[in-house]
């Protein structure tokens, strides 16, 4: 590798982000040093008073770093003490004590890249009436504050990056590191045309859903929301059905595609539906497992033999229960993470990193020889 580094590197894990940041640590040591007394790590705090205000404060200078800060917003498992009550951090904290950080560098730094993997506020990322469009507000926040680069993972909508058109703004895609778990935890897995489909299970999931299809040669399915427009529940329309659009499922294996579960009924739901038209065995790829509704659902359509595995990346916060769900299998990305870190902080391209179409292509074509299936790429 290069030596020519754009500046000292640092990274900062926000609160609930230690583990994360020690694994993605570890990667930069083994490329950089080899020595285990050196750390790219470098601390910062958000103590709080008793009423719940805090300051961000910083253990060494950032003077001419280049530093990423790594923040996961959704992190429920994090506390902080409130008039003498324990209070969860909601995203709306965590937010705060990231810009708190941001602040204590003061300006200091030669270059600060945000690295939050679930966007805050990513959900509102549009305006349909008179409503508030927060995430393009917090994108501008941070801009104003002087970070140069934010980094995310499978953002809701990637066009809310036009709030903030002349920062730098990378929506990456888990797609590599899904597949390579599918074919680890089901080694009997056919990635083939004939035997598998990739499913959208709305309308909003389509452009994930048509680069997992388009990169791994398979049929497309979808489902669409059909909603009561006359009523509102809770925010928002609520859904009356889930109507499928595509080729005939039964007998093949399905991968539903999607960027977050958070109560998980309508990805149970349009599981439901593949199940009685017939597939064989449906899996989850979403990149973002919330659970906000508990684990018990999951559980009880597992037992039911709705689904058989539900992948989900490490990226954001896991209650330690789902670790041993026999349907779960976790997607660990910190070596991504830590490639994307590396590469940038020599000032390289990471347009690999974020399409890697030909790794991809060697993963199936290695599932197709266990199998003695034609190849389906060109090595």
């Amino acid at each position: 590798m290069s030596d020519s580094f754009f500046g000292e590197l640092s990274v900062i894990g926000m609160r609930g982000c230690e583990k994360f940041v020690d694994q993605v640590d570890f990667y930069l040591r083994e490329w950089r040093s080899h020595d285990d007394e050196i750390t790219f790590i470098n601390k910062a705090d958000c103590p709080r008073f008793g009423t719940g205000e805090a300051k961000g404060l910083l253990h060494d200078s950032m003077r001419g770093h280049d530093v990423y800060i790594i923040s996961d917003c959704f992190n429920y498992g994090v506390t902080y003490k409130m008039y003498g009550r324990e209070v969860p951090m909601s995203p709306d904290d965590h937010f705060a004590d990231l810009k708190r950080t941001i602040s204590a560098i003061a300006g200091k730094a030669r270059r600060i890249t945000v690295i939050m993997p679930m966007l805050y506020e990513g959900r509102q990322h549009k305006r349909s009436t008179r409503e508030s469009l927060d995430c393009a507000i917090a994108l501008q926040e941070l801009t104003q504050m002087g970070v140069s680069n934010i980094i995310t993972f499978d953002a809701h909508d990637p066009r809310v990056s036009n709030a903030i058109p002349l920062t730098g703004f990378d929506n990456v895609r888990p797609t590599y590191q899904m597949i390579k778990a599918m074919v680890r935890s089901v080694p009997d897995i056919s990635l083939n045309h004939d035997e598998t489909m990739i499913i959208a299970p709305d309308e909003g999931a389509m452009s994930r859903t048509m680069y997992y299809a388009s990169v791994m040669g398979l049929e497309l399915g979808m489902f669409y929301k059909r909603r009561n427009y006359t009523i509102v529940v809770d925010g928002k329309n609520p859904i009356e059905a889930h109507e499928y659009l595509g080729k005939d499922v039964k007998d093949k294996d399905v991968i539903v595609i999607d960027d977050m579960i958070a109560s998980g009924d309508s990805i149970i739901d349009v599981s439901k539906q593949l199940k009685a038209k017939g597939a064989k065995r449906v899996f989850f790829f979403v990149t973002f497992g919330l659970f906000t509704a508990g684990l018990g659902v999951f559980d009880k359509a597992y037992e039911e033999g709705i689904f058989t595995k539900c992948f989900t990346t490490n990226l954001t916060y896991h209650d330690p229960e789902l670790m041993k769900r026999e349907w779960y299998v976790d997607v660990n990305m910190c070596k991504y993470v830590a490639l994307i870190v590396d590469t940038l902080n020599q000032d390289k391209s990471i347009s690999t990193l974020l399409n890697p179409v030909r790794k991809i292509h060697g993963i199936l074509n290695e599932q197709a020889k266990k199998h003695n299936e034609v190849l389906p790429f060109e090595d």
